[in-house]
């Protein structure tokens, strides 16, 4: 233990979020309570029960730290995108699914595994004793408790169960990879003549009637959708903590409330001699062990300079005897009680008495001591004057909210006065019926863009009601200017019209050429005028689309090379094929059992997936909101 501790305390926080925390990540959140009703709101359900915003947002917080760890640099915004916040959302849900399963199931961890699994799993070193009970000390730098840990180690073996008859069955035998392993790796030795697109759009002179025609026969692609110039005020917490004004007492109460927050976290290095004895050892063993620590001790106060030699000689903590005992710097968690408390009531230089603990006896000589100095007032105001001020501005809100809501509803025709009130910003945008989120705010929730676009909101230009579209964020908004979905005439959409019409005769008249190209092949004519042969794989595509290499995986070869045409994707055009023979693959033998791997790994995942998927189907799990994404600028459009 002591060899753990003297190499590793300073990554102690960082290896038990990376190592032991990642797969319990979902877990431990019921006990949250959010500040509003957002917080109770139910975001998914797993077999007729709720996920709330609390536990959804707990659990991404988790995530956001245990990333954090992972990447000290990583951009704070990347960790709260929406996409992020929505992986974090699925996989609660799957941990719910898969607990719902375990239970259903009646899958059991007995005490008895769950205590073979934490002695004999290597990821769980660092939390052993050498005893095998687990060290409370450390889950406590984590504000755990070995029940908590035991429940969360628990609940992962119960998953792992529920997914292990999959995982660790085979899901192929050889005739399945060798089969598509022939198909990724096969080789064609093939002629490509391209006929692009572009190169006959010189050759479309579009008429008007052309013009008319296409418009006509395409109205649905030239409707301008339904939307509205909206004006709308958002209510936030930040907008709430501007107006807060801090005072004085209540930041020295805070400060002395969170002294230890504001207090450089105290340390000691330390050298020490240990003869084991594990508390669980017969009595008289014990005694013999202390009395070996006491004539140690005794020398050790005869020429205290003689420690580093009698540590290197004597010690049986094998992690810190090579280096006389030392221990390196750790703070008072990462110790036995006693060790800790005798470690720092000590003065550098000072060599204690024997100290007993579970393990064995200890002689203690302090070399160093840093840290416990206190951050002045002055020094910490900011911060202080922020985190109060966040904490006044939490409990303000509710009040503010309400002003707000009724401000909105009483003068229905006007955001102006809650403007004034509350002073807040007027925005403005465009919107169209469809919620088309573009940004972390109101404009991407769908229930606000809804309400901008009811009857009474539309004909009457009203206030919408007050929505919350975050937490601690709420927002109204009215109708200026609205506009119906309208067919757009030719005069204001010729340029795309034409646009149009020329790409698809272009792509008309490539075709064309390449048919007849096709046809002459087939004749026996032209057949020099090919380009040089290329050879393609599907593993090697040698820059040509995957239509290409379809085809000319496709093609039968068995009575000779074969002729073929296909149309290039996105209306490129079309190219002629002439498919000459094909080749053995090429590939190296400890490729091929990569890859071979690969195909089977990529399997079990696939299967592992349909599984879980079927799970999630039958006990009826669904999301049923979408993170939302970022605030679209004041004056934009959408």
């Amino acid at each position: 233990m002591f060899d753990f501790v003297r190499t590793h305390t300073r990554l102690l926080q960082l290896l038990l979020l990376l190592v032991i925390f990642p797969s319990f990540v979902f877990f431990g959140v019921q006990g949250y309570s959010g500040f509003t009703e957002g917080a109770n709101a139910t975001v998914a359900k797993v077999d007729g029960q709720s996920i709330t915003q609390a536990e959804w947002d707990q659990a991404h917080q988790r995530q956001i730290e245990r990333m954090r760890a992972q990447m000290p640099g990583v951009d704070p915004k990347l960790l709260d995108a929406p996409e992020f916040k929505q992986q974090t959302l699925e996989g609660l849900l799957r941990q719910r699914v898969l607990l719902t399963a375990a239970r259903k199931l009646n899958v059991a961890v007995t005490d008895e595994r769950l205590q073979r699994v934490f002695v004999s799993d290597p990821q769980f070193a660092p939390l052993r004793n050498p005893d095998n009970t687990v060290n409370t000390a450390l889950l406590a730098t984590q504000g755990m408790s070995s029940q908590m840990f035991a429940q969360q180690l628990r609940q992962d073996l119960s998953i792992r169960q529920v997914m292990q008859g999959l995982a660790g069955a085979p899901v192929a035998g050889t005739t399945a990879p060798k089969t598509a392993l022939d198909a990724l790796l096969q080789r064609r030795e093939v002629q490509v003549q391209r006929f692009d697109t572009a190169d006959f759009r010189g050759k479309v002179q579009p008429t008007d009637e052309q013009l008319q025609a296409y418009h006509k026969a395409n109205e649905a692609s030239f409707r301008a959708p339904e939307q509205a110039t909206i004006e709308y005020a958002v209510l936030d917490i930040d907008t709430v903590k501007k107006g807060v004004t801090v005072p004085e007492d209540e930041l020295r109460k805070y400060y002395e409330q969170n002294l230890a927050r504001y207090t450089v976290a105290e340390e000691r290095r330390a050298a020490h001699i240990l003869v084991a004895a594990d508390k669980d050892r017969p009595a008289d063993e014990r005694a013999k062990a202390k009395a070996k620590a006491e004539a140690l001790l005794a020398q050790v106060r005869a020429n205290p300079s003689s420690f580093a030699d009698l540590a290197r000689k004597n010690s049986d903590d094998p992690g810190s005897k090579e280096q006389g005992g030392d221990l390196g710097f750790f703070n008072r968690e990462a110790m036995v009680k006693p060790f800790a408390d005798t470690a720092f009531s000590m003065k550098p230089g000072e060599i204690s008495n024997v100290v007993e603990t579970d393990f064995g006896f200890h002689i203690i000589q302090l070399k160093e001591a840093r840290g416990g100095e206190r951050k002045a007032f002055e020094a910490v105001r900011p911060a202080l004057q922020d985190e109060v001020g966040q904490q006044l501005a939490q409990r303000r809100y509710a009040e503010a909210a309400e002003q707000f809501s009724n401000l909105a509803e009483e003068q229905p025709d006007t955001l102006q006065p809650a403007l004034d009130k509350l002073k807040l910003q007027k925005r403005t945008a465009t919107v169209r019926r469809e919620a088309q989120p573009t940004g972390d705010g109101p404009l991407g929730n769908a229930k606000f863009v809804q309400a901008l676009f009811d009857d009474e909101a539309v004909k009457d230009k009203r206030n919408t009601a007050a929505i919350e579209f975050g937490r601690n964020q709420m927002v109204v908004g009215r109708v200026v200017q609205h506009q119906p979905a309208r067919l757009l005439p030719l005069a204001e959409v010729r340029d795309q019209v034409r646009e149009a019409v020329v790409q698809a005769e272009a792509l008309k008249l490539a075709r064309e050429a390449g048919e007849a190209r096709l046809a002459e092949l087939k004749k026996g004519e032209g057949v020099d005028r090919l380009p040089t042969a290329v050879t393609l794989s599907r593993l090697q595509p040698q820059n040509q689309p995957r239509e290409v290499i379809d085809a000319v995986m496709r093609a039968p070869l068995t009575q000779g090379p074969a002729l073929l045409g296909t149309p290039l994707p996105g209306g490129q055009g079309f190219a002629v094929l002439r498919v000459l023979q094909s080749l053995p693959p090429q590939v190296q033998p400890e490729q091929l059992k990569a890859l071979q791997d690969r195909y089977l790994q990529t399997l079990a995942e696939a299967e592992g997936q349909a599984y879980y998927q079927q799970l999630r189907s039958r006990y009826k799990a669904e999301v049923k909101v979408r993170a939302p994404v970022a605030d679209a600028p004041s004056d934009g459009s959408r």
